[in-house]
């Protein structure tokens, strides 16, 4: 998975348009795209959406249910897990805990539906509030469900009282590098995903393509789109090269042909078991979902 985007669920001309982005996956979004008195519309329309596509699907199918603090994700999780979705993306997840209570209550419904447990994948926003920082260790082991966790700025610049949460150049100021650089810690030490934060100014593409950059060097494997423009470019730059594929296989080959080494050489070239891990995940990006 390289793009996940965010789309609308009250808005059928929005999820159509999506469908169409080339994103490897569509986040039907319940939460903040959604005004409270057009929740309940929203649910109908994604759980029709969701039963339209059924088993042709050609992305992956996310629900971004309201946080659970609201008192409103048992109802959109009545409403859209008869739908399949692929996976529910928690907002303002606190920690391994609330990844927990969310799939006891997702294993509840997959039996009422006659769904196979464990189906329906967690992704976890983990860094909409402040108390979330604190518990970004936690996620390991807290569910066989996650499978990626993500981060935002835009509640958390709220809960801080920040002026904004970003510099006079577009880069994130540093409260949002500190809650940046724990989910990218807290997904690895899950052994999940590492999914990037949306690029808010959607026709800024120059900065999308180097924050999109700057997240892949740094180890996320994909990143939140808020606008389809904003695909194509993320797709590409989270797409390895044939020269990265080619080199990463030479790699694992070495490797292989040398099980028992600590480091091969390749074109004069040293490389460690490190370096194994992270051909393997290359790899591992390129194969399909």
């Amino acid at each position: 998975m390289r793009s996940y985007l965010f789309v609308p669920a009250d808005s059928e001309r929005k999820l159509a348009r999506g469908s169409e982005s080339g994103a490897d996956a569509l986040i039907l979004d319940l939460e903040d795209s959604v005004a409270a008195d057009r929740k309940a519309g929203a649910r109908d329309t994604a759980l029709a959406y969701l039963k339209q596509q059924g088993g042709t699907r050609g992305q992956q199918l996310v629900v971004r249910v309201n946080a659970l603090d609201t008192g409103l994700t048992d109802a959109d999780l009545d409403a859209v897990v008869a739908g399949r979705p692929d996976a529910i993306l928690l907002p303002k997840a606190e920690g391994g805990a609330a990844v927990t209570h969310l799939d006891a209550k997702l294993t509840a419904r997959e039996a009422m539906h006659g769904l196979p447990e464990g189906s329906i994948k967690i992704l976890a926003l983990a860094t909409e509030t402040a108390s979330s920082l604190f518990l970004c260790g936690t996620y390991k082991n807290a569910s066989p469900r996650l499978t990626g966790i993500t981060w935002g700025a835009e509640d958390l610049s709220a809960e801080l009282g920040a002026e904004t949460n970003r510099d006079e150049l577009g880069r994130f100021t540093s409260p949002y590098w500190l809650a940046r650089n724990l989910s990218l810690a807290a997904a690895a030490a899950a052994r999940v995903q590492a999914i990037d934060t949306v690029y808010a100014d959607f026709r800024n593409m120059d900065g999308l393509r180097a924050e999109a950059i700057e997240a892949r060097r740094d180890g996320f494997a994909a990143k939140m789109a808020i606008h389809p423009a904003q695909v194509a470019i993320i797709n590409e730059v989270f797409t390895p090269a044939p020269e990265e594929i080619a080199k990463a296989q030479a790699v694992v080959a070495a490797f292989a042909e040398n099980p028992s080494a600590g480091v091969v050489a390749i074109g004069g070239v040293m490389y460690d078991r490190p370096h194994l891990t992270r051909a393997q995940r290359l790899l591992a990006r390129i194969k399909p979902v």
